[in-house]
């Protein structure tokens, strides 16, 4: 009886102590894991974000860069960490993506406590400028005429790169054969240099060699035109209805952190992402800050896990 008792006197100071903890949070550093290299756009946003939200919470945030496996490695530790709002996890959409590709030692989609969505941008789309497409509509006619003939390139098997296109490719009803990279720089270059005729590349690294006339852009990905440059179409406007594909980062953290540190977390980085200094320091790398709910967010990444999943298998992509 004495045991049960007070097994059940340690139960409750457990729970009377969780809603105190989380109103002195946060009382030391927070380590946010940015699972890829230095110099990348997660490890840049990573450490925007956290500067700025160790001033809002009054308590160093720290980027710890865990790099490896398609940025599995370092969302497997910061899943597994405490639930305790300290360790936090700064993910883009191949997040969304590695659930399906992947074997995991964690749900993607359950076994996390989503924060907040960061940032969006598009894809943009771009041709050689030797190619005789000079819009979507007749890339699309191209193709058509001549299946299998025409290559894409991508920064690697399985990634978000690859999966874009390849849903694009299906909307469209046209074949295009997949030649994997090593990332996007090579990608890239072979495709300035006409050896691959198609890519979906990011605004920062794709938007200055269009606007050199190094390479064609013939859509964006997004549902709406974008400020940086409001004369290419939307995929949708291009000939592909319904086509709309987001580049996002976020920040997750293990399942179960209590609700009123995600809300404090939640409104101190929506905070973050309205300052007009953080805006710029984005727009260069071609994004825009998102923000909004962490209900929405947890939304938006089972919705592109769903999404993903259904491309992985109609293509059927693997991973060697």
């Amino acid at each position: 009886m004495k045991t049960i008792l007070g097994a059940l006197a340690a139960a409750l100071a457990l729970a009377a102590a969780a809603p105190a903890h989380s109103q002195t949070y946060p009382t030391k550093p927070i380590r946010i894991v940015a699972p890829f290299a230095p110099g990348g756009g997660t490890d840049f946003i990573a450490r925007q974000v956290a500067d700025r939200l160790s001033q809002k919470l009054g308590q160093p945030v720290l980027v710890e860069n865990r790099p490896g496996a398609g940025g599995n490695l370092g969302a497997e530790i910061a899943i597994k960490s405490p639930a305790d709002g300290y360790t936090l996890l700064l993910i883009a959409g191949s997040f969304t993506v590695n659930a399906s590709m992947y074997k995991l030692p964690y749900d993607s989609g359950n076994d996390i406590t989503p924060i907040i969505q960061l940032s969006q941008g598009p894809f943009v789309v771009v041709v050689p400028t030797s190619l005789k497409a000079n819009n979507l509509k007749e890339l699309i006619a191209l193709a058509k005429a001549e299946p299998g003939k025409l290559s894409y390139a991508s920064s690697g098997a399985g990634s978000i790169t690859q999966l874009a296109t390849e849903l694009f490719l299906d909307m469209a009803k046209i074949k295009i054969v997949h030649v994997p990279y090593k990332g996007t720089g090579p990608a890239q270059t072979d495709t300035i240099a006409g050896t691959t005729q198609l890519l979906f590349g990011s605004v920062a690294t794709t938007l200055p060699f269009a606007k050199q006339g190094r390479l064609r852009a013939l859509a964006v990905t997004t549902s709406k035109r974008i400020a940086a440059a409001p004369e290419i179409p939307t995929v949708a406007e291009a000939g592909v209805p319904g086509y709309d594909v987001i580049l996002w980062h976020g920040l997750i953290g293990p399942k179960g952190i209590p609700a009123p540190i995600v809300a404090k977390l939640n409104a101190a980085a929506n905070e973050v992402m309205k300052d007009k200094a953080m805006e710029e320091k984005l727009a260069g790398e071609g994004v825009t800050p998102a923000g909004g709910t962490s209900e929405n967010f947890g939304k938006l990444i089972k919705s592109d896990i769903a999404r993903w999943a259904k491309v992985i298998k109609q293509a059927d992509i693997k991973v060697e």
